[in-house]
């Protein structure tokens, strides 16, 4: 936060975040990760930096604690989006669609790991 946290604590705000968590209950980033997870932040969707304008009328979208505190967080201050879960099945195997491996898989044609060959067979001993 910084300068415009006093926004956060007015009626008006109070009544847009009770709204948007009742309108979306569910966190937004673990659901586009295939996982339900209840939402606790109205967050601003786009950077508003205390300009009351956007503070107020700017797209909102609700978020976990730790998606807000992490992916959100990281991407505001260095502008690197982190639009991946690194959350694995019972398997190890990343369950979120957009993780690198997944998308590597789609592009070159695996629709599951069973599908991937594994690694190569270790070289066979010579015996001259």
């Amino acid at each position: 936060m910084g300068s415009y946290d006093h926004l956060y604590k007015t009626a008006r705000w109070q009544r847009l975040r009770k709204f948007q968590l009742m309108a979306q209950p569910l966190c937004a980033m673990c659901a586009e990760a295939g996982r339900v997870t209840p939402a606790i932040i109205a967050d601003h969707i786009e950077k508003h930096d205390g300009n009351r304008t956007k503070f107020f009328t700017g797209r909102l979208q609700s978020l976990c604690k730790s998606c807000h505190d992490s992916n959100k967080q990281k991407f505001e201050k260095t502008g690197i989006a982190y639009e991946y879960h690194c959350g694995c099945n019972e398997h190890g195997e990343p369950t979120d669609p957009k993780h690198p491996v997944n998308v590597w898989m789609r592009e070159h044609g695996y629709e599951s790991y069973d599908d991937v060959p594994g690694p190569p067979p270790p070289p066979r001993n010579r015996t001259s």
